[in-house]
């Protein structure tokens, strides 16, 4: 059986200041933005556009407001409003944990409108580049859950070779969820999704599928993690996550067919 190794969350410390393993897997996600972005906009088809390396640096500052606020207040609304209504100080300590993707997502849609605005770009071909983008960071956040000991999983069947017991809740065998949404929604989204976006797509069908798998990846994954919260309506419960996750689904299904269609047309 697997055992949780429950690492310090505190990579290495300068004097007083303190740097945590979360907070560094977030420098790697903006770090791999412009490794990624500066390959993406070399792409024949993205340079014809009109895209150059060189704006990447500008889209990223409002890129990281986006993910820090939206991330942060989507913890707070989403999922732990009355714990956060009564320490409010805590918000503010990301350095923690405690990121909601859903929240984080609809932060960098604002923060890239603002940019594209400024930079005289249309919205639509900004979230179309910046899609392929998104996943890696995501999990890179996943990772810094895990090295936390965030997120625990449902309670795993022994004999699964890599249940995993977390010493911090209990010494029931689990599945190491942030791993499995590293990976699927993620790693494995990143994959499929760099290559669909290496070719010419029609507008927003880049942007539209990001949204559209991760939504069902994260709706699947969910059902191995321990939820927040739960919800039920005609008798079927699902977690916040997974009705977080549903619009996504269903937007991302519908803006692909449309965009399809208006470009057959």
């Amino acid at each position: 059986m697997l055992i949780h190794p429950l690492p310090d969350p505190i990579a290495f410390s300068i004097g007083p200041l303190k740097v945590h393993w979360y907070g560094l897997m977030y420098l790697f996600a903006f770090i791999q933005f412009l490794v990624l972005g500066r390959i993406r906009a070399r792409q024949p088809h993205m340079a014809a556009a009109g895209w150059k390396p060189e704006q990447l640096d500008d889209m990223l500052f409002y890129g990281v407001l986006g993910v820090v606020l939206g991330g942060r207040l989507g913890e707070v609304l989403f999922y732990h409003p009355e714990y956060y209504f009564t320490h409010p100080l805590e918000i503010i300590a990301i350095w923690k944990g405690g990121m909601s993707f859903h929240g984080g997502f609809l932060g960098v849609l604002i923060a890239m409108s603002l940019w594209a605005r400024k930079a005289g770009k249309h919205i639509v071909d900004v979230y179309d580049f910046i899609a392929p983008m998104v996943p890696l960071g995501y999990a890179a956040g996943r990772i810094g859950n895990f090295i936390n000991a965030e997120l625990p999983g449902r309670v795993a069947d022994p004999s699964l070779p890599w249940a995993m017991i977390w010493p911090n809740v209990d010494n029931l065998p689990r599945h190491p969820s942030p791993i499995y949404q590293a990976l699927v929604d993620g790693l494995l989204l990143f994959i499929i999704l760099w290559i669909y976006a290496r070719k010419p797509r029609p507008p927003l069908a880049v942007g539209a599928m990001f949204v559209g798998l991760y939504g069902l990846a994260r709706f699947t994954t969910e059902y191995f993690r321990t939820p927040d919260y739960e919800v039920s309506f005609a008798g079927i419960t699902i977690s916040a996550g997974q009705m977080l996750s549903l619009p996504m689904v269903v937007f991302g299904v519908v803006a692909l067919i449309v965009t399809y269609r208006k470009h057959r047309s």
